[in-house]
């Protein structure tokens, strides 16, 4: 970058032999920028269903310069989920690994999970099924199989820290229904957040209630 003091310069680049030509993104670069301008849109509160059309506006680019990376809208979307999926187990994995399992554990991972979707606004107009109005219906099913894979992951939490209780009656029952109850939970602030145009944070008095919820356990 040129000093604060530097004087502008006011050579026309398309006259200036040596101006340097402008910079092409590569295709995988590209792609990132789609998906990054496809979120951000989403983050915007009260966003009408966006279209390709839109999208390639903000990009400045064509529409089949959009279909030159993917085939479709659809495709797009899946690539958000799978970023979500991706960031969500991935990180799943790592309090797995570092916290012994049981209520503790499970209450760690349904903090996490609300706290990625306020830090990722768009991704939660995904989440909660905002988003997917309108597209493929595979879409929506793909997010419901996500929460019912957090769920799994909550029971075995659940269920695992039970079995190292030698008082506890019916762990496998008593697990089913506090991971029920905790993606309930989820799921239900990560849609206030989303239909409060992102005002109402999903983690707003978070210890109060997951220590309310973990009490009943």
């Amino acid at each position: 970058m040129p000093p604060d003091d530097a004087p502008a310069s006011t050579a026309d680049p398309a006259l200036d032999a040596t101006a340097a030509p402008r910079k092409r993104a590569k295709p995988g670069e590209r792609r990132e920028q789609i998906l990054q301008t496809l979120a951000a849109m989403l983050e915007q509160p009260g966003a009408e269903r966006i279209t390709t059309a839109a999208l390639a506006a903000r990009l400045q680019v064509s529409e089949a310069a959009l279909y030159r990376h993917f085939a479709s809208k659809a495709q797009m979307f899946e690539a958000l989920i799978d970023f979500i999926e991706s960031s969500v187990f991935g990180l799943i994995n790592q309090i797995a690994a570092r916290e012994p399992a049981g209520a503790a554990q499970a209450a760690r991972i349904t903090a996490m999970v609300l706290q990625f979707g306020e830090r990722n606004p768009g991704m939660t107009r995904v989440m909660v099924g905002d988003a997917l109005v309108g597209e493929h219906e595979r879409l929506q099913a793909r997010m419901n199989q996500l929460f019912d894979k957090l769920e799994a992951a909550l029971r075995q939490s659940l269920r695992d820290g039970a079995a190292q209780d030698d008082g506890a009656l019916t762990p496998d029952a008593n697990a089913k229904l506090s991971a029920a109850l905790l993606v309930a939970f989820v799921a239900g602030r990560l849609q206030r957040f989303a239909r409060s145009g992102f005002r109402r944070s999903p983690s707003e008095q978070l210890d109060a209630c997951l220590a309310r919820m973990l009490s009943m356990m």
